[in-house]
Formats: C-alpha cells, structure tokens, sequence
C-alpha cells in the first residue's frame, strides 16, 4: 500500500477514535443541561415513594423495607463519594484537551479515582444487595427477576 494512503487511513481512523471519545464523554452529560441538584427533601420523598411502590409490588414486611432503606441508602452514599467534586463531563474533557496534547496523566489519574472509589465503596453496596435479595422468598425473587428481565433493555 502507498505510504500517503497509509497515512490517510491512519489520520481517518485516528480522527473516528478521537470523535468517539469525545462523544462518549459528552454522551454522559446530556442531562447537565436545566439540571438542578435535588434537595434532600426531594430525594427523601422519592426514596418513601420507591420503598413503598417496592414494598406493594413485592408485599416486603417491615424487615424487608427496612433492608430496602438500607440499600438506597448505601447507594445514595457510594453515588455521592463517586461525585464529590465532580464537574461535568464535558468540562473534564475540555480540560484533559485543554493543551496541545492529549492529557493522559489527566485522564489516567481520572479513571483512577473514581475506580479507588469504586472499590471502596463496592462492598458495602454488595452487602445492602445480598441483605435485601437474601431476605426475599422465593416468589418476591422471582418477581424481581422478572422485574429485571423485562426492563433489561431501558437504559
């Protein structure tokens, strides 16, 4: 093959994997936009609202709520130690893009944190899960899974 189409396709394929990136950091925050931070009030009454759709849908007892309870809380707790002083993502590509060059020191040390929080936080997330599901017969897991199953493909 000619050294100027080599090059071409290179440069081509170089530019589709930079127009993916951009799109993937950017494809997270199409929700910045007339976004507001839900108050804690906001957020207590869609957590009431959910344990109790949950609690109808499943016929949870008390202990089974409360496991319920715990769990929200558990994620709502990892959610928020992943976005402590998060901007949005279009800023954080603009900053690892700022220069002549890609950031990678940037992007790596990215990527790092937010897995180190990750991990630190996955356990107890995992222990909220297993609690919850644990406590569940047999027919409330099995309409979780259903549940699971028929809005697998919503994103």
């Amino acid at each position: 093959m000619k050294t100027w189409i080599r090059r071409s396709l290179i440069a081509v394929v170089g530019v589709l994997g930079l127009t993916a990136l951009a799109a993937g950091f950017t494809g997270c925050g199409h929700r910045d936009r007339d976004h507001h931070e839900a108050s804690a009030e906001d957020i207590a009454k869609w957590r009431a609202k959910a344990i109790d759709r949950a609690g109808r849908e499943l016929a949870l007892d008390d202990a089974q709520k409360q496991r319920l309870g715990v769990l929200f809380d558990t994620v709502a707790a990892q959610r928020s130690t992943l976005m402590a002083g998060a901007t949005s993502p279009r800023q954080v590509l603009g900053e690892i893009i700022a220069g002549p060059s890609f950031d990678r020191d940037k992007a790596t040390a990215l990527v790092e944190e937010k897995a180190g929080a990750l991990r630190a936080g996955s356990p107890q997330v995992i222990a909220a899960m297993g609690d919850f599901f644990d406590s569940l017969n047999p027919g409330q897991q099995a309409k979780v899974r259903e549940f699971l199953a028929r809005r697998g493909g919503r994103g």
